[in-house]
């Protein structure tokens, strides 16, 4: 039963908060009885208590993160409480028991010692506390605001060097943008409190001197006894007000002040006060020296010999707390070096890794302005949007076993690309401009093998004037790295990889998902067929289109070649579009009928798809007019694109790659319509019988 009332009160939580505010702006207006009122200003000082409370034992700033709309709840609460008291004072000079408990008993039913009681609880916590955590939101706000992006690179920084994952990663973006949030709330929050302590000045004032008025000309009271008695109850609700509104005002000091804290407030009080025996000792020698010069000895020696104690004490606890800490310290050594995760952990290998020769490690370092992290995140970024798939952590290490100015490339532990850069140095490239010139040392641009030169910073002003393409090292680098990403995508794509991908599909086609996986196709089936289309550099962002393709298909075929056809139909338009000119023409190159034929009849099955099983030297003359033509497309400035039967297009985008890498092969089935195809050449049989 009582689980059941709990269940009901935590599901309609949002009503009672709703049913609560509604309740006290209606407070204001509705007269309460005593009774009653006695009862909600109980609520008051409990709620403030129990603020205070949460306060002082949370561990984080962000552990009370509801205290901004808590203090504006909490001050317009207590502001119902004065317009419902003020009230019953005027109406029927009595305003409960709470309130003549208070005029009574705290201030001994004096009027001026309970004005002057109030005067400074009001000053104290508007000046003091008040003022000082306004002051300390505010700043704490801007700070926070300006640390953001500081903090956002550093969390990419962890990123990229594998130190912490994407999910972590999320999380500790999502803490400081909660941070970020609070303190901005915070700083506006204290402006309640602020408003509060004025309003409870002006609200005494006219409490005095409406009673007063009312005691005298309503209730023909004498004078005297009329401004004694209003203002005695004018105090006590006053000091029933005001004692709650200073434990809210200490919460939230206490709140904006605590952004260092590891712990709760007693725990970090006692650490960082009780802990150096030192500071104990001098300071019971002051108050030593004080009792010796002429102050009350009693407590003054009382004091000091408490202090000595609690210091040689510390100082016993520290020395046995040390021997402890060193033989639980060689206990876990011993322990951990047994554990068989030790070694486990050795047999990791990453997906990617970028090692660095010692002159190179200034690029990841930010004191020296490296900036090589940023942009491996802006790569990372890049091929998202491009490719279509996320690439996994780049791992970046030195290696002392590197050149000065090496740096290699590698795939799960294979070295991929390597290159040299010189990392103070510009690189210059010319394109075809005479650079006799300008001194430099001649080298190759790593992606792409183009010749340039490494040049002094003093000539980058003149090469780029004479036409030259000048990049500093770490643009070198990046471009080197998004390359071999871009060409090996295929292989980095792992099954977790597309796991990844299909569960954020999922999120926005749930029904192609399901009907897909695993009951026509495997995760890892859907794996080699994308990474098929990634050998390619045609991009996976559409996954939706993609895996719905997919669905259609597999019903009739498993073979992932013929899989990766039918997808790239699909994707038709987005693959032509870049090839496109403006006038949405397409040049296209095309293969003599009897050559497509024997490349039809020459394709066997395996279990690992097909190959084409071409005579060596029907192949090798075929390589050769390919060759010819792409040079001829080439040198017209065009993209070397060539069209041929589906069942051809792979196997002949396999056999040229390598030689060929610029070539584009495509299907007669991704010709859409409102494409203007232009045949600008032809592999002819007649070289290659």
């Amino acid at each position: 039963m009582a689980t059941s009332v709990k269940k009901r009160i935590l599901d309609n939580t949002d009503v009672i908060a709703a049913l609560g505010l509604v309740s006290i702006v209606v407070m204001m207006v509705v007269p309460l009885p005593s009774v009653l009122l006695d009862i909600l200003i109980t609520l008051n000082i409990t709620a403030s208590v129990l603020t205070l409370m949460l306060a002082i034992f949370a561990q984080d700033p962000l552990e009370f993160s509801s205290l901004p709309s808590l203090l504006l709840t909490l001050t317009l609460f207590r502001l119902s409480l004065n317009i419902s008291a003020t009230r019953l004072i005027l109406l029927d000079g009595h305003a409960g028991e709470i309130i003549q408990q208070f005029g009574e008993f705290v201030i001994r039913g004096d009027a001026v010692v309970g004005f002057i009681i109030f005067i400074i609880l009001v000053l104290v916590q508007f000046i003091v506390i008040t003022k000082g955590a306004e002051r300390v939101s505010e700043v704490a706000a801007r700070f926070t605001l300006d640390a953001m992006p500081g903090k956002q690179m550093s969390i990419d920084a962890d990123l990229n060097a594998g130190m912490i994952n994407e999910l972590q990663a999320r999380d500790r973006r999502k803490g400081i943008q909660q941070e970020a949030d609070f303190y901005g709330a915070m700083d506006g929050s204290t402006k309640f409190v602020k408003g509060d302590a004025i309003a409870a000045i002006i609200i005494l004032f006219i409490n005095i001197i409406g009673g007063f008025v009312t005691g005298v000309l309503v209730q023909d009271m004498p004078m005297l006894e009329a401004l004694h008695k209003y203002t005695l109850l004018t105090i006590g609700e006053g000091l029933v007000s005001q004692i709650p509104a200073l434990l809210i005002s200490t919460a939230t000091g206490l709140v904006v002040t605590r952004a260092a804290s590891e712990s709760n407030l007693g725990s970090d009080l006692f650490k960082q006060l009780f802990t150096k025996p030192k500071a104990l000792f001098i300071t019971a020698g002051v108050l030593s020296m004080l009792a010796l010069l002429g102050l009350p000895r009693p407590p003054l020696f009382m004091v000091s010999a408490a202090l000595i104690g609690v210091g040689v004490m510390l100082q016993r606890n520290s020395k046995v707390s040390v021997v402890e800490e060193s033989a639980a310290a060689r206990e876990t050594e011993i322990e951990e070096s047994k554990k068989p995760e030790n070694v486990l952990n050795l047999l990791q290998v990453d997906h990617m890794e970028l090692e660095l020769g010692y002159a190179l490690i200034a690029l990841v370092d930010v004191q020296q302005g490296g900036d090589l992290l940023d942009r491996i995140v802006l790569i990372r970024r890049q091929i998202a949007s491009e490719l279509g798939f996320i690439v996994p952590v780049i791992r970046v290490r030195d290696n002392m076993n590197l050149q000065p100015n090496q740096y290699v490339i590698k795939i799960r532990g294979a070295e991929i690309a390597s290159g040299e850069i010189l990392a103070d140095h510009y690189m210059a490239m010319s394109g075809g401009f005479d650079d006799e010139g300008i001194p430099g040392t001649p080298t190759k641009e790593p992606a792409f093998g183009l010749d340039a030169k490494w040049i002094n910073s003093m000539y980058r002003e003149q090469a780029e004037l004479n036409g030259w393409m000048v990049v500093d090292a770490p643009t070198v680098l990046a471009t080197h790295i998004t390359e071999v990403i871009k060409t090996q995508a295929w292989e980095i794509l792992s099954r977790q990889d597309v796991k990844t991908l299909i569960d954020h599909a999922k999120e926005l086609a749930p029904a192609v998902v399901d009907e897909l996986i695993p009951d026509l196709l495997s995760l890892g089936q859907v794996q080699k067929v994308l990474a098929n289309l990634l050998r390619e550099r045609v991009s996976i962002r559409d996954m939706v289109s993609i895996l719905e393709t997919l669905s259609d298909y597999a019903q009739g075929t498993k073979d992932i070649d013929r899989l990766t056809e039918h997808v790239r139909q699909g994707l038709a338009r987005q693959i032509l579009q870049p090839l496109l000119g403006k006038d949405k023409s397409l040049p296209v190159m095309t293969l003599d009928p009897q050559i497509e034929q024997q490349i039809l009849d020459s394709i066997q099955p395996s279990d690992y798809g097909t190959y084409l099983a071409l005579d060596p030297k029907i192949l090798h003359v075929l390589m050769q007019n390919l060759t010819r033509e792409v040079e001829k497309v080439v040198l017209k400035g065009l993209t070397p694109v060539i069209v041929c039967a589906p069942l051809v297009r792979i196997n002949l985008k396999r056999v040229t790659e390598r030689q060929l890498p610029q070539l584009m092969v495509l299907s007669y089935n991704e010709l859409v319509q409102g494409v203007q195809v232009q045949a600008v050449g032809m592999v002819g049989m007649d070289r290659a019988s």
